[in-house]
């Protein structure tokens, strides 16, 4: 089986709901599904039918979860070394129109696009990986090929990201 990699942010965020799902949830609507059970005919019973579907679904989940964490391996991205393009880091790239673009290569519990992270599985991401600051490359993207150089790479969210 293979590691799933994750930065300590993302080992904290999937646990605390893990967590959340085991120790509040899903008591909850275990006491629901009992309430309603207790009301007689479970056939025609609203609550009783989505609660337990709701059940089935928590389970799955914490399932999920728990497979997830199991084999989980947390790299801290603060003591990555910042000479090439690897998991943790966040890259700054910069396209042939001048357009600079910065990506944190995360695990794939952990894509965030809208907060500019990658996992470094994808497309982009095995491009960027093993690179160093001032590599060009073509990366090949739906709209065509585009040249790509790598402007920057740190173990912290880039100065122009932060909010």
């Amino acid at each position: 089986m293979n590691k799933n990699y994750l930065t300590p942010e993302g080992f904290d965020r999937i646990r605390s709901e893990l967590q959340m799902l085991m120790k509040t949830e899903r008591p909850k609507v275990v006491q629901a599904v009992s309430d309603a059970a207790a009301m007689g005919d479970r056939s025609e019973n609203a609550e009783y039918i989505y609660g337990k579907k709701r059940l089935r679904e928590i389970d799955s989940r914490i399932r999920f979860l728990t497979k997830r964490l199991d084999n989980v391996e947390v790299i801290d991205p603060s003591v990555v070394s910042v000479e090439k393009v690897s998991f943790g880091v966040w890259v700054s790239i910069e396209d042939e129109d001048g357009t600079l673009v910065s990506y944190q290569i995360v695990g794939e519990d952990e894509i965030d696009p809208k907060n500019h992270r990658i996992t470094f599985s994808s497309p982009l991401g095995r491009a960027l990986l093993g690179k160093r600051v001032g590599d060009s490359f073509e990366f090949q993207r739906p709209a065509g090929p585009q040249e790509l150089e790598i402007v920057s790479i740190e173990n912290s969210r880039p100065s122009h990201l932060k909010k």
